[in-house]
């Protein structure tokens, strides 16, 4: 079985999504299927996170769906209950990362520095999250703290779009960025699906470029 970074690395951009309408999880769905992109990070800062998770999951089987912004074990719990595939944090917590493991769910932590980097190497980590990229010091930082850990696997977001995506894709380390630019969340509240689907599939175009 391959690894969760190879899974996303065919994708090479992950969607991440804040839902807050329940019906508008199955139409995007249904949308980044039809357009090439049949992943997403459905993030946990809406109440009904879990519920659009398992929504989207329900109208596209086939969609690869994980949960982002996870910061407890309850949270994890919901998470795999709902049918995440994976779970994302923001930062670097030695709880949750183990509360994963043991629950046998792939799971992505977030750091910024060389000290978290070898904190999750301890645990047996190897695919992280580089967060928040663009303000924490971009391409040029994210390719200074890399040089010393070769076999670490990274997934650059925050500040991610269609002008910078390939100077991070073109790092070697880097197997996918997520970004939301594609996802808009005033067009998804306001289930412009036309224009998303649009969105979705120009981000599809422009990663193919690297």
């Amino acid at each position: 079985m391959s690894s969760l970074a190879d899974q996303l690395a065919q994708f090479k951009v992950i969607p991440v999504i804040e839902i807050s309408v329940l019906s508008s999880a199955a139409p995007l769905a249904d949308a980044l299927m039809q357009n090439g992109l049949p992943v997403a990070e459905v993030t946990f800062r809406s109440d009904i996170a879990a519920e659009a998770l398992a929504a989207m999951k329900a109208a596209q089987p086939e969609l690869l769906v994980g949960a982002g912004t996870v910061l407890t074990t309850e949270q994890v719990d919901k998470a795999i209950a709902a049918g995440a595939d994976f779970i994302v944090s923001p930062g670097f917590n030695p709880k949750i990362v183990q509360y994963c493991q043991q629950q046998s769910v792939a799971m992505i932590p977030g750091v910024n520095s060389p000290s978290q980097i070898e904190q999750v190497m301890e645990l047996g980590v190897t695919a992280i999250k580089f967060f928040p990229a663009e303000a924490t010091g971009g391409v040029k930082f994210l390719k200074a703290i890399l040089a010393p850990y070769r076999n670490i696997r990274v997934m650059p977001t925050g500040g991610i779009n269609a002008a910078n995506i390939l100077d991070y894709l073109a790092l070697p380390a880097v197997f996918a960025c997520g970004g939301s630019w594609m996802v808009d969340k005033k067009l998804l509240d306001a289930g412009d699906f036309d224009t998303l689907g649009k969105l979705i599939a120009d981000a599809r175009a422009v990663v193919e470029k690297a």
